[in-house]
């Protein structure tokens, strides 16, 4: 993957300062800021409807925003640029995609190459290996030859993660990546999220509904609550009882691994009090 910055101390790789954000008129996300950094992964939590996957479509340029702006490194306005330059620095994998027939699975990933790519793929040298990096990371390469519109939910969720990761930017995007993933899969995707922090400096922002994800693999935590950020910081930070009880309308346990200092939630529904016979 690119090279990014290497310290959270230095300037964000993405930064969205003061965002408004709507749809037709009514407002869903109320002046926002969020900066995603080389090297780290930012978590964007909340409950549905808190604006979490509208800010993280705004950051990649595919809302509309009513007040603010996104900067990248550098100080370069991301509106100002380029759509082919701005998707050499930002991807997003978004929920849903359409899924087109009779394309195979080598295809798809290919895809992400197109921001380098001039009329003739031979424009893009470093492509082929790009695209096989990406389908061997993410375990799609033994199905490259597959049409996608045969693949399980599952399968086609790393397809499209693949694409992303064939884009080579140094900020990525991922909207739920875990949606239809098993449990040996989710694992898998969050540690290649971790991966790609650690080992290769990318900025990462994750929209994840399950807390207890979110505080494993984050090093930072955005909470969003009725469209605006409630708290942000590290999961120990952020998850604490009173704030996530109160955002999420339920009472949610927080207790905190006193070798690791990992945070694991708990939400307390009438059940889950009662005593196996």
């Amino acid at each position: 993957m690119s090279s990014g910055l290497t310290s959270t101390g230095r300037e964000p790789s993405l930064r969205g300062a003061g965002l408004d954000l709507g749809y037709q008129g009514t407002a869903v996300v109320h002046g926002a800021t969020i900066a995603l950094r080389a090297g780290t992964v930012t978590a964007l939590v909340g409950p549905n409807g808190s604006g979490k996957s509208t800010l993280l479509r705004a950051l990649a340029r595919l809302h509309p925003i009513t007040a603010g702006a996104v900067h990248l490194a550098g100080g370069a306005a991301a509106a100002g640029l380029p759509a082919r330059e701005f998707a050499r620095r930002v991807t997003l994998l978004a929920q849903s995609r359409p899924v087109p027939n009779g394309v195979t699975v080598r295809d798809v990933v290919g895809y992400g190459r197109h921001p380098y790519r001039g009329r003739w793929r031979a424009d893009d040298p470093e492509g082929p290996a790009a695209v096989a990096r990406a389908m061997a990371v993410t375990g799609v390469a033994p199905m490259a030859d597959r049409p996608v519109d045969e693949l399980s939910g599952g399968e086609l969720q790393r397809v499209w993660l693949a694409t992303c990761l064939a884009q080579d930017t140094p900020v990525l995007l991922l909207d739920e990546p875990t949606t239809f993933l098993d449990l040996r899969y989710q694992v898998e995707i969050l540690d290649l999220v971790r991966d790609l922090a650690d080992d290769h400096d990318v900025a990462v922002g994750v929209v994840l509904h399950d807390l207890n994800q979110a505080a494993a693999v984050a090093d930072e935590v955005v909470l969003l609550h009725n469209g605006r950020v409630r708290a942000t910081g590290t999961p120990v930070e952020v998850f604490t009882e009173e704030a996530l009880t109160d955002t999420y309308g339920i009472r949610i346990e927080v207790t905190a691994d006193p070798v690791t200092g990992l945070v694991t939630t708990r939400p307390v529904g009438r059940h889950l009090t009662r005593v196996p016979v």
